[in-house]
């Protein structure tokens, strides 16, 4: 899988040296400019979504390997060290409502309600930290957009932290 945006970015560059492109030809093909494109693989940030299924039409990538691509992206969207820390330093229901929300960047949430059968105003009210979830209902959700490991650890301990009194509420304002 691709962890890092980096990984990403190198990937797409392969893709487009074995399509025998270069980034001008490219350009034509997906309808982005050269320099977009140019910076989709640099390494520095992720390209959007549209700009990488661009990237890879343009480079011949058949349909059906769409979804992988994406799935891949998707990973690529976040680095999990980071929402770790989130979920470690997670004082208040909206500490953890954040570091949920960046575990299930960039899904929708009408996409994860699909993926996971839990409503989306549930949903909504867990990564706006209004209300606290259960942790076999959150453990599905963690699931459901791929946590890792280490990720499910830090939510099941944020989860324990926080029922457990040790709940520091943010008012909202």
């Amino acid at each position: 899988m691709f962890e890092h945006v980096e990984d990403f970015a190198e990937a797409l560059q392969r893709v487009r040296r074995h399509a025998g492109l270069s980034y001008r030809q490219l350009a034509e093909r997906a309808h982005y400019s050269h320099p977009h494109l140019v910076r989709a693989t640099n390494g520095k940030h992720l390209p959007t979504w549209e700009v990488a299924e661009a990237f890879l039409a343009g480079c011949g990538v058949p349909a059906d390997l769409m979804p992988v691509w994406r799935r891949r992206w998707e990973q690529a969207s976040r680095d999990p060290r980071d929402i770790v820390g989130l979920l470690d330093d997670a004082e208040s229901l909206q500490d953890l409502g954040a570091a949920l929300a960046a575990l299930a960047r960039p899904q929708s949430l009408r996409a994860l309600e699909r993926q996971t059968g839990i409503p989306r105003a549930t949903i909504q009210a867990w990564l706006q930290g209004k209300r606290l979830a259960g942790r076999d209902r959150l453990d599905h959700l963690v699931r459901s957009v791929g946590a890792t490991p280490d990720e499910r650890a830090a939510v099941a301990d944020a989860v324990e932290r926080l029922s457990c009194g040790r709940l520091r509420v943010v008012p909202a304002g």
